[in-house]
């Protein structure tokens, strides 16, 4: 089976052949840390995070970058006199890894800051304006669109049809289009935010910092490119202009994941309804927000509502009930192999919803075989779920597979109260089997009573 992928750039499903079969290259833009981060932020990393999970699993490696704008001018408006720019930046960034890690995001294999790449950026300035298509003016320098012929590539407009640039001062442009590669130091700008370069100081223009940082951790050329659809104009189409008009082959394909709605409506801070992860992660559980996340596929907007939660919620109980009766019944398990369907979903622009309907069916199969005393076809069942759901980074798989000595000692703890329950109901003694029961409750143990005996699993 080959992987395809829906390249925005071709506007097709691709095939997807990397450079390097056993080291598939991706950069992702990462966050600019003005402010902690949204919803949109988790789903935008979450897409990402399911496809490199995908990708280390077809081709063993992957070498993911994913970078910090940390100097912006978003970042300086939003700094204090009690906390300055580069002080909020790191405070902001480290809710970001917060956030990521709370839904089970793997950490890049490289994290690189924009402040930290500041030469690689003006080397790129340096071929441009050799090549001709960038000049230098009143202390900015600006990318001119109408030298590179292939501007507007990526989301196939005109020059003319495109907005303004409103990313610099354009007190030195030429055309209203161009875009700043560095932006000269204002007299209200802290020292600390400027740097020297041989157009005058200043710092460097946003859509340059990427082209330089993945230039300098995945080379001239790179697999895969990513990102959220509010990004394709104009940071991306940006970033593909200077760097090829710099000679770089750049990225292969373009993936962007869709955009996140509230209860219906786009997300905003005009309608005031942006929902904070901190929030987010506050009400729901860390693997609901994680499922309900992946529930849709990665390139359709994704809604998140009372209604999302609750289906997320229901359908990992139905997993978690399973696979726990399944392990209680047939002991420690490891994953097995991953079921053709799910591949082959997966492989279809990472279907994540139609590997989730497999994986489902799993545990449909695996219940039927539990009912049925047939433990062969159960724990084939099992083995596939607790593999699609390593694959689909559920962190809880493999703890509870493992059979450890807390798994083992709770197991025993449950089981004996779970004797004294089954003796008490066999006495009509109500009170006590009750009593046991919201004790259960109260630790968060949910009790099921089946034909084979009580199962039971732990909520969340």
């Amino acid at each position: 089976m080959t992987l395809r992928l829906y390249d925005t750039r071709a506007q097709a499903l691709r095939d997807f052949a990397p450079l390097d079969p056993e080291n598939v290259t991706m950069y992702v833009c990462g966050p600019t840390v003005q402010s902690g981060p949204h919803v949109g932020h988790l789903r935008a990393a979450l897409s990402f995070d399911l496809l490199r999970r995908w990708l280390a699993h077809r081709h063993g490696r992957v070498t993911f970058v994913r970078n910090v704008t940390d100097i912006d001018d978003k970042v300086l408006d939003n700094a204090t006199p009690d906390e300055p720019w580069w002080a909020l930046a790191y405070r902001v960034e480290q809710e970001f890894d917060a956030a990521y890690a709370a839904i089970g995001i793997l950490p890049p294999t490289y994290e690189p800051r924009a402040t930290a790449s500041i030469p690689q950026m003006q080397e790129i300035i340096r071929e441009l304006i050799d090549r001709g298509h960038a000049y230098a003016a009143q202390g900015d320098v600006y990318f001119d669109v109408r030298s590179w012929r292939e501007y507007g590539a990526l989301t196939r407009q005109s020059i003319d049809a495109m907005e303004d640039a409103q990313d610099a001062d354009p007190r030195g442009k030429r055309d209203p289009h161009d875009f700043a590669l560095w932006k000269g130091a204002k007299p209200d700008e802290p020292r600390s935010a400027v740097w020297e370069s041989p157009w005058g100081a200043g710092r460097p223009g946003w859509h340059i910092e990427c082209s330089a940082m993945s230039r300098r951790y995945l080379g001239p050329e790179f697999d895969i490119h990513g990102g959220g659809l509010d990004l394709r104009f104009p940071h991306h189409e940006n970033e593909l202009a200077q760097s090829t008009a710099a000679g770089d082959a750049f990225a292969r394909y373009w993936v962007h994941n869709g955009l996140v709605t509230v209860d219906g409506q786009k997300m905003s801070k005009s309608l005031g309804n942006v929902v904070p992860a901190a929030d987010l992660l506050e009400t729901w559980p860390s693997e609901v927000v994680r499922y309900a996340l992946a529930a849709a596929h990665y390139r359709s907007s994704l809604d998140i509502s009372a209604k999302a939660r609750e289906e997320a919620q229901a359908a990992l109980d139905r997993i978690r009930t399973f696979r726990d009766r399944a392990l209680r019944t047939l002991g420690p398990t490891a994953s097995g192999v991953l079921p053709e369907a799910f591949e082959a979903a997966l492989d279809d622009d990472l279907g994540i919803p139609q590997g989730l309907a497999v994986l489902h069916e799993h545990v449909r199969i695996g219940n039927t075989a539990l009912d049925a005393r047939d433990d062969e076809t159960a724990r084939g069942a099992l083995t596939a779920v607790l593999g699609m759901m390593d694959v689909l980074g559920f962190a809880s798989a493999k703890a509870v597979a493992s059979g450890g000595a807390a798994e083992a000692a709770l197991g025993t703890l449950v089981d004996h109260l779970l004797a004294q329950r089954s003796d008490a109901r066999a006495a009509k003694d109500w009170t006590t089997a009750d009593r046991i029961r919201d004790t259960f409750a109260a630790a968060g143990i949910v009790l099921e009573d089946t034909a084979d005996g009580t199962v039971w699993s732990i909520d969340g």
